[in-house]
Order: C-alpha cells, then structure tokens, then sequence
C-alpha cells in the first residue's frame, strides 16, 4: 500500500499502482468525470499515470490552470490530427499550450493556407473529438524516436530529437496520429466539445529568421459550448475596451515614429488624469511618512554595475551614452532603487532614523524588442509609482504589512477587487540567475510569506517568478473582464544594501546593514492607466475624470451664462468644459455620451430664468433640474475618495 495526501491534508491509503483518475473515483464520481490530469509531487501527470510511491496528489479539472493547460495542449495534438487527415504530408513543429489557448506550428509545404479553411478543421477537430479517442503514453528509445520520425519525413520532429537523451523520450498517440510529446494529457478527446481557430502566423522554425518559416494557427477550445460563447462575447467586448483604441477616441495618449517606438506622449487630457492618481497616490504617501525625491534619467555606468543591473540586464537595455571624455559612459535609467541607494548614502543614520521612506515618480527606460511593444502595457519609457524603505530587520514585516494595506488601498479606490497576492520566489534550481547569499533569500522569502499570511490575503506561490536581487509579492488583478494582471508589487531586498554598503548605526553603537523593501502600488503609471482604460471602459471614476462636466448650451444666446456656471464649478476644483458648437443640442449630447463625460448640463432659456442647470448623467440619462449649488454638493459628495 501507499499513502496519498490530498490538498485538504488528508491521506488515504492505496495500492501501489493507483493512478489520479482511479483515486477519483474512489471519492465521487462527479469528480472522476471532470478531472483532466493529476499534479503529483508538485509534478503534472496524466490521470492514468501510475503512482509507485507515497505522493501528495491534486486533482486538475477545468477551473485549474494546470488543467487547463493540459486541456489545451491535448488540443493542440487533436488539431495536428484534423491538419494531417485534411492536408496529408503536412509536417510539424511544436504545439504548446499558451495563456489563452494553444497553437501548432506547421509546414504545409508548397500548399497556400489562409484563414478561409479555419471553419473546414474546426469541423473536423469535432469530428474526431467525437470518438473519444484515449491519449495513450509511450516511452521509446531514441533509435525508435528517430527511426519513426525518419520514415515519416518530419525533419522538425528529428531537429528535436536530437537534443533529447535517451531515456527520456516519450510519444503520445490519439486516434491515427502520434506525437512527440512530454505530456500530459487529457484522458480522451471526447472532453472537447467546442473549438475556435482564431487566427494564422508565421513563425521562424525555433524563432531563427535564418531557417524556414513555418504557419502558426492559433486556437482555443472548452468543455462545453457555451464557454465558448462566453469567449468569443468577452473578446468581442476587450475589442471595444482596447486601451489603444480608446486612448485615441479620449484623446489621452499618442505615439510618433518620431519620437520612437513604445515611447508614449501624454496629451493635456491623459496628463490630468495621470495628474489624478500622482496626486491621490503622493497625498497617501504623505500620510505614511515618505519623503518624495528626484533623481536624473541617466546615470553612470558604475552605478549600474555595483547594483548588478548592468550585469543582468545590460545587453538588453539601451546602449551606452558615451561623453567626449574617453572611456566615460552613462545609461538611460532602468531602475530608480539605485539612485535612491546613493540618497540614503548621503548623510549617516541612526537606528532611530530608520525607517527612512523615499518616494519617486520615477521615469524609467528599457529596450524592449518592437515585435513586444503594445500600447501602454509594454513601452520602452515608463513611469514607476516607486518608493524605497529603509528599514532595521526586526522593521521589515511591520513594514512590509503597511505597504500591503497601502497597495489595498489603491484598489478599492479604483474598483478593483478581484485580486491575488503571487508570492514570487527565486528557482531553487537556477539559483545563478540571482544575486545575495541563501541566508539573506531565506529571510526575504519567510518576511513575505507570514506578512501576506497575516493581512489575510489570498496567496500563490509562483518559483522563479523572484526579481533577481529579491522575492516578491506581486498583485495580480483581474479586470471586469476576468483578464488578469500583474499591478502592485512589494519586494524585500538583502542584496542591494550589501552592494552599496548601506550602514546604520545601531542601539550598540556598531555598524549595521539596512534591509531595503521596494515597491511600487500602480506598477507603473503607463500600464496602470492601460488596465484602468480596458477595465471601465474609459468611464473614469468621477474624481479621476479628466472633464467631470460639460456645459451644453441651446444656443449662443446662452453662452455667457454658461461661462458663469463653468467659472463656478472651476473655482470648486470641479473640472470641464463648453460646447461651444454651433451644433444641436441632442448632437451635442450625444458627442458628449462618446467622449464618456461624467456630467452633462444642458442650459437654456428656463436655467437661466432660474439660476438652475438641466443634468444628464452619462449612461443614466436625465437627472432633472438642479441649483448650481445643489449640483455642486452632488459633485464633491461623489469625488471624495
């Protein structure tokens, strides 16, 4: 016999052999039908893999990601197989799963493909999915690898191949086709019941542009039909919530192949609601004991090998900036902790000092490759909500915590409530990719954990996702759309401090190393504002609204008492606007419905008989009339945050 631990902490006992699907059944079979594979110590399985030896088991269905992921890379085969029955002699690369489906790379040979023959393969990816064919696992020898391989005419299978050892090739077989494949995979194909292409590429054979270019189709599949529905419903709304599309409508932000690539310009309405949350977020500051600084947009070269950035990140990052005088080079800056390290450096500290507190809206630049840049959520010049703790060891977790309820409190302002706290560690297994001893890692790690364990919050633990001088806690937000994102992030550092030799002087009267904590609640201002855009559909939070109002006079008879009400409003900090058009007013409304303004007040012959406005809300429509006084009341109730 066995022991099986299950998530819960329970263990039961089977005998040896059992595989995740039979240990399924033995609790319901509701479950049995709906598990998709088995995590075996930490390991993705099939859920008719073996267990030889006492295992903690996690059941994958649909809702986990790893299910998921399995769901999809099997029916990424299942297409390979739909391709290879239509197009005979088509010749593969690979077929991963990815974040929102999957795609194969293939090579038709001569044959022209285009995206008119997706609906003829969804149809008979369904057909084969009908007959419930079983993904059976195969272990083979190298020699049987290449030899199969071979006969068939693959050369990308073989290319592959030959980087294996042996012993450690499997295939995959459903129906008449047969893979290359690690695995795992879903017990059957009968578990896909809807399927999308959703569009065609090419791809260089292992993304070398000097060897062939292969199609890539992309595609998605679900369990029921409905999920599909769904799918295609939420991608059809992102379309009208693209923060590209709707920043040009708003007239918020523009790019210039002038200026360059993923370097955005501001335009006035974009600045005031940047404006917005700098301000919001710098008052917040205030409140918990940050100073704000500001540092250059460049600095020298050693700064940036003393902090280790230019050692990890300096072929990848902008080149130097070289002076007239020989051998001295600068760099756009990619990081502000740097700067501020050299801030703290500037005068003693005491133990009592500590906390020291440095805030800075930070502009940044990385060179991130054109094919990557898409709109503000991947730039090359962005603006970091940045800030620098200071602080004693037995500091860090009290800090830590306030920097949570700091994050916290940015979301609820904002809306955005459906959130995670990834605990990013570093790979026990490439540990060469990071910085600082596996003591000062240790502590690090353990500050996170029981701080995120103490605010309660709903954790995941993500290896390998840790920044290369310290782990973090990354908030990944989902938007009203269920799309999720990487905000807010906290991060304790060891490393730095040793690196810059940063020093306090302790009660003891000796020399003592600060523990460094970076964070930065928005991110970034630049992807910030894109999710923001996407998640409310460009209508801002009132307070947040670049216009709050705008004034629509009937006719030019009424313009200066619409001056009058504007200059009212203004000296109350409630910011807008005049339509001064000589346009209708239900055009007028209905332009001010598409700009997204929060408030519309229609004035005429009767508001100015009576000192009143006529309020529209924009998705609600007519308020009725109110006082301008009434009206103002209404306006600085909604905007206090």
């Amino acid at each position: 016999m066995i022991n099986i631990t299950l998530p819960d902490g329970s263990v039961r006992q089977y005998d040896k052999g059992i595989t995740a699907m039979k240990i399924a059944l033995s609790i319901s079979e509701g479950l049995a039908r709906n598990v998709l594979a088995a995590e075996v110590d930490g390991e993705v399985w099939d859920s008719s893999r073996p267990i030889e030896k006492d295992s903690s088991v996690k059941l994958l269905t649909w809702n986990d990601t790893k299910g998921k992921s399995t769901f999809w890379h099997s029916s990424a085969h299942l297409m390979a197989e739909a391709l290879e029955a239509l197009y005979p002699g088509t010749k593969f690369g690979i077929g991963p799963a990815i974040e929102t489906g999957f795609y194969y790379d293939v090579d038709f040979g001569d044959r022209e493909f285009s995206s008119d023959e997706f609906k003829k393969i969804e149809d008979k990816i369904i057909e084969l999915a009908k007959t419930k064919e079983e993904f059976v696992r195969k272990p083979v020898s190298k020699a049987d690898a290449l030899a199969y391989f071979t006969e068939k005419g693959d050369e990308y299978k073989l290319d592959l191949i030959k980087d294996l050892p042996d012993g450690s090739i499997t295939f995959y077989t459903q129906g008449n086709f047969t893979d290359l494949c690690r695995g795992p995979h879903i017990p059957n194909t009968g578990f896909i019941k809807a399927v999308k292409l959703m569009s065609v590429a090419g791809a260089y054979w292992r993304g070398d542009e000097s060897r062939k270019q292969l199609t890539r189709i992309y595609g998605v599949t679900f369990p029921k039909a409905s999920e599909l529905t769904d799918y295609l419903h939420i991608l059809e709304e992102a379309k009208k919530r693209d923060h590209r599309k709707l920043g040009k409508e708003l007239e918020l932000f523009a790019f210039s192949e002038k200026v360059g690539m993923g370097l955005p310009l501001w335009l006035p309405k974009g600045t005031a609601l940047r404006e917005k949350l700098v301000n919001f977020l710098q008052k917040a500051q205030v409140k918990a004991g940050y100073e704000q600084v500001i540092t250059p947009h460049i600095g020298h070269k050693n700064l940036y090998v003393t902090s280790g950035h230019y050692e990890k990140y300096g072929a990848d990052a902008f080149q130097p900036i070289k002076t007239p005088q020989e051998g001295e080079e600068f760099f756009l800056k990619p990081m502000n902790c740097p700067h501020h390290c050299e801030i703290y450096k500037t005068k003693p500290r005491s133990y009592k000092d500590l906390p020291v507190r440095l805030a800075e809206f930070g502009t940044v630049y990385r060179y991130e490759q054109s094919g990557e840049l898409h709109g503000l959520t991947r730039v090359r010049g962005f603006t970091q909500d940045d800030a620098h703790l200071f602080c004693r060891p037995d500091q860090v977790k009290e800090e830590f915590m306030k920097v949570i309820d700091l994050v916290l409190y940015v979301f609820k302002a904002l809306g955005f409530d459906d959130y995670v706290a990834q605990v990013s560690l570093r790979d026990p297994e490439n540990k060469a990719k990071y910085i600082g001893s596996d003591e000062n890692w240790a502590l690090a790690e353990a500050a996170i954990i029981e701080a995120a364990e103490e605010k309660g919050l709903r954790t995941v633990v993500e290896l390998g996702e840790a920044a290369f001088y310290g782990p973090k806690l990354d908030f990944m937000v989902k938007d009203a759309l269920g799309r999720k994102w990487q905000l807010g992030t906290i991060q304790v550092d060891y490393n730095l401090p040793e690196r810059f030799e940063l020093e306090y002087t302790g009660s003891d009267n000796m020399k003592h190393r600060p523990v460094m904590i970076h964070r930065a609640p928005f991110g970034s201002l630049e992807r910030f504002v894109a999710v923001l855009i996407e998640h409310c559909a460009g209508s801002f939070p009132l307070w947040l609204s670049p216009e709050q109002f705008i004034i629509l006079p009937i006719s030019e008879k009424y313009e200066d008492y619409a001056k009058k009400l504007s200059e009212e409003l203004k000296n109350s900090d409630i910011c807008g606007l005049i339509d001064f058009r000589d346009e209708k007013i239900g055009r007028k409304i209905r332009d001010a419905e598409v700009k997204k303004i929060p408030y519309m007040l229609i004035v005429g012959e009767k508001e100015a008989a009576e000192n009143v406005v006529s309020v529209r809300k924009h998705g609600q429509g007519d308020l009725g009339s109110m006082s301008i006084e009434e009206f103002k009341k209404q306006i600085i109730k909604e905007i206090t945050v």
